[in-house]
């Protein structure tokens, strides 16, 4: 027989606003942590074939340097600080508040003996993956504006086509309509899915393991293993879509016109891609981004557990 409890449970009206906080502070650290390893990634990932400008990481580096200094490292840096900080914030509320709602569930379908509050693998990855679709909402305009200032070269009168951020959208809404600031949406939503998917399932997973196997809290689990965990999550995210997200970055960098456009879609943009350069087309960059996923996914998240252990969990 159950005994119903009169007690109703303890709610924390500030959960939510949190993890939003909390998840600011991870996307502020993401974003000046890896900022410089993103730059190069995308500027190998979209360069020409024909003339390419770099002929490696090391080499883009040392040309960056030259030509622009240390600042060309945090080109439309203040896009995604103020952008990824917003991404962040969702891509945590949105894990959060899946993982809840699962939770909800196996509470109410619950074995005798087992801990409702431990998920499965996929309840995980589509926990993780409603983060990516909630995020890609902003993601995909925010990427494309950085993409394009991150790329973008003097013109022959020694201007730049866009002075920033804010100056880029004001003229391609005039010239082209806003939507044409979420060009390569579609591609965007697919890379979330899977990629966040693997990347929260990953973590999440390490974490549950941890507390069972150690009967650990989760505020007792050490930054060393967040860190481990975090640069794990990083790479599972990165191997799962990393040739799609060259995709997304070649199409975010192609032509608003039909006129001036080399790709007529993603499928488009693959073909081309793999008819040109082989599967090696889908890793040019490769190396920078998976030397970013370690240092920038171990910060994220060790910024997220101690503003949420510091908030009070």
């Amino acid at each position: 027989m159950t005994v119903a409890s009169s007690e109703a449970p303890v709610v924390d009206q500030w959960k939510t606003a949190k993890e939003l906080f909390a998840g600011t502070a991870a996307g502020w650290t993401q974003v000046l942590t890896g900022q410089p390893f993103d730059t190069v990634k995308v500027r190998l990932q979209t360069q020409s074939r024909e003339k390419p400008l770099y002929s490696g990481m090391g080499d883009c580096v040392k040309k960056t340097i030259k030509d622009e200094g240390f600042a060309g490292f945090y080109k439309g840096t203040l896009t995604p600080l103020i952008g990824v900080g917003a991404c962040v914030a969702i891509q945590f509320g949105a894990l959060e508040y899946a993982k809840r709602q699962f939770t909800l569930h196996n509470t109410r379908n619950a074995t005798v003996g087992v801990d409702p509050t431990q998920l499965s693998a996929p309840q995980l990855f589509l926990a993780g993956a409603a983060s990516g679709i909630a995020n890609s909402i902003l993601s995909g305009p925010i990427e494309h504006v950085r993409t394009r200032l991150q790329v973008q070269a003097r013109g022959a009168d020694g201007r730049l086509a866009y002075s920033g951020p804010l100056d880029f959208a004001r003229k391609v809404s005039s010239q082209h309509g806003a939507s044409a600031l979420y060009k390569g949406q579609g591609v965007t939503l697919v890379r979330e899915f899977i990629g966040y998917g693997c990347y929260f399932a990953t973590y999440e997973w390490l974490i549950q393991r941890c507390m069972r196997v150690e009967g650990k809290r989760r505020n007792e689990i050490p930054m060393w293993k967040q860190c481990l965990y975090g640069a794990t999550s990083g790479y599972a995210l990165w191997l799962s879509v990393y040739p799609i997200d060259v995709v997304k970055s070649k199409l975010q960098t192609d032509g608003f016109t039909t006129s001036t456009q080399a790709y007529r879609g993603a499928l488009d943009c693959a073909k081309k891609t793999f008819a040109k350069e082989g599967y090696a087309g889908f890793y040019r960059g490769f190396g920078a981004c998976m030397a970013r996923a370690a240092p920038v996914n171990a910060a994220t998240f060790v910024a997220y557990e101690a503003t949420m252990n510091l908030l009070g969990r």
